[in-house]
């Protein structure tokens, strides 16, 4: 059953296309694995999801209240001073509060899981700049979490973060799958696809891949990680990944 459906969709800024007849179908416990070249139009297909942007021409439709979407945005600005706990950073995560006066115990009670979730529970007091990128990232994974979406948008999660730290996010990110739909932006392509069930590649127009098609002839490494030249090399192949350019 589609999550998000996406018809022929066409995005301008001012007289500039940047996205152009797009078609993309996200399923329920999807995991799909966006890539292409800065200034491809990843980032714009997730604002437009978001509801942030509406297309010049074409559709989204969505089972879900676009407050069921979670995101997690690049970690491009976060100001590492800022006084703000783990937990404090997750309850921002409410689109509204129950009262004036803070948050209620459902809420934080709603945070305090989301962190558990997330395996960061013991550090719900520590200051966000006292933890460490991928630390922080699970923290900000956490935020789109307590309002328990049907699926969560993810722009480059693990960006600045070291290998081990990248593997442990996407290897929540797996266990998350198992309840809701994963959709991420990524450069990390040797890592990624080999979580992912399905790619697309944007760059204006989009390239859809079934990954279960190209991975079962391609050799995975004991690390998880798969063998970037390869799977790009099964990624171009379109007589044998089953591709569709839309």
């Amino acid at each position: 059953m589609n999550i998000i459906e996406i018809n022929n969709l066409t995005f301008n800024y001012d007289t500039a296309t940047t996205l152009e007849k797009v078609s993309l179908n996200i399923e329920e416990k999807d995991f799909l694995a966006i890539i292409g070249p800065n200034g491809g139009g990843k980032s714009t297909l997730f604002k437009l999801m978001l509801g942030i942007l509406n297309p010049s021409s074409g559709t989204i439709k969505h089972k879900y209240q676009i407050n069921e979407i979670g995101y997690v945005p690049q970690n491009t600005n976060l100001n590492l001073d800022f006084p703000i706990t783990a937990l404090e950073a997750v309850l921002m995560g409410y689109a509204y509060k129950f009262s004036l006066f803070g948050y209620e115990k459902q809420q934080l009670d709603g945070a305090l899981k989301a962190l558990e979730l997330v395996g960061m529970s013991e550090f719900s007091n520590k200051k966000i700049g006292e933890l460490s990128g991928g630390q922080r990232q699970r923290v900000f994974i956490a935020r789109a979490l307590v309002q328990m979406p049907k699926i969560i948008l993810l722009d480059e999660p693990t960006a600045n973060i070291d290998v081990q730290g990248q593997k442990d996010i996407y290897n929540l990110l797996k266990e998350l799958n198992q309840d809701i739909a994963i959709v991420v932006i990524t450069h990390d392509i040797s890592v990624s696809l080999g979580y992912a069930k399905n790619v697309a590649y944007i760059n204006k127009t989009l390239v859809y891949h079934n990954l279960s098609q190209i991975t079962k002839n391609i050799e995975v490494m004991k690390n998880g990680h798969l063998c970037e030249v390869e799977l790009l090399l099964g990624l171009a192949d379109n007589h044998t990944c089953g591709c569709s350019h839309v």
